[in-house]
Order: structure tokens, then sequence, then C-alpha cells
């Protein structure tokens, strides 16, 4: 199965595949958090979305509490929490769980794609970063303290855009 097939509602609660979310562009899809110590690369995610949104990129923000309980929100305050704190634009997807037993089919693919290390297997942290070409193929895999505006993720960004 494409990755891009994979069904994953809206934060809304709304039916869709990661394909609906992406629109056939390149996409970063992010596991995040509103009570996080690294809750403020919802800033630099923004940017980029706003920086390259209208050139083919998109962010995909997929919600999980799995972290030390940092996102206990529903989905209407986890959506108010963005869009007035961070001014996020880009699509949020249902809550879900990311690692264990109640794993997430997205996230049975996308763990199993290396890091820069090589390093495959579980989620590590809130902001783990999956860099997705337009078909759906997974071309980089960023650790959570890789920031949205470091140049190797920046690198990829272009690389897979061009």
């Amino acid at each position: 199965m494409n990755l891009l097939d994979t069904p994953i509602a809206r934060l809304d609660g709304t039916p869709a595949t990661l394909g609906d979310l992406t629109g056939g562009k390149v996409a970063l899809v992010v596991n995040v958090a509103s009570r996080c110590g690294l809750t403020p690369q919802y800033a630099g995610l923004e940017a980029l979305q706003k920086e390259l949104g209208d050139g083919g990129f998109t962010v995909v923000g997929v919600p999980c509490n799995q972290f030390g309980g940092q996102e206990p929100g529903t989905a209407g305050e986890i959506q108010e929490f963005c869009s007035t704190t961070y001014g996020v634009t880009f699509p949020l997807t249902e809550k879900i769980e990311v690692n264990g037993a109640g794993r997430h089919p997205l996230y049975r693919e996308l763990t199993a794609v290396p890091d820069a290390a090589g390093q495959v297997g579980d989620i590590q942290w809130n902001f783990e970063k999956f860099l997705l070409a337009k078909d759906g193929s997974v071309t980089a895999r960023f650790r959570p303290a890789v920031e949205p505006a470091d140049p190797a993720l920046r690198a990829a960004i272009q690389s897979a855009l061009a």
C-alpha cells in the first residue's frame, strides 16, 4: 500500500487519507504536542509552511499524547491552541499513538525508515519529522531535536521540491 493511501482522520474527525492531507505536495509529517519543551517548534513549522506552501510543500501535524501526557487536549482545544498561539495553517490529523501496540498504521510504516545515523524504530519524543516526496515515499527522518530551520532539514526539503 502506498503511504498516501493510509486512512487518517483530520483533527475535526472527518475521514481522510494522508494523501488528502498532503494534497500531492512534498510533506513534512511531524508528531506534535501542545505542552512540550519542543512546542515552540510550531513557530518554525508554520514559517516553513508560509515560506514554501505555495511552492508545493506542506507540513502535516499529527497530535500525540504518548510522551509525558503533553497533548492532553480535545480536538477543539488542540485546534484553538495551534491557531491562537502559533497561527498554524497547515493540516492537523486526529490525535493518534505513534508507538506501542496501539501504533497507528501510518507510524508502523514511518518508524521503519532510518534516520541520518541509520537508526530505525520507535519515535523518540514529540516533534520527530519525516519528509515525504510527492509520491509518498519517505526521503528523510529527523529526530525531535532537529529544528525546522536546521540547514540539513531545509536542504532535504529543497531537494525534494526540485
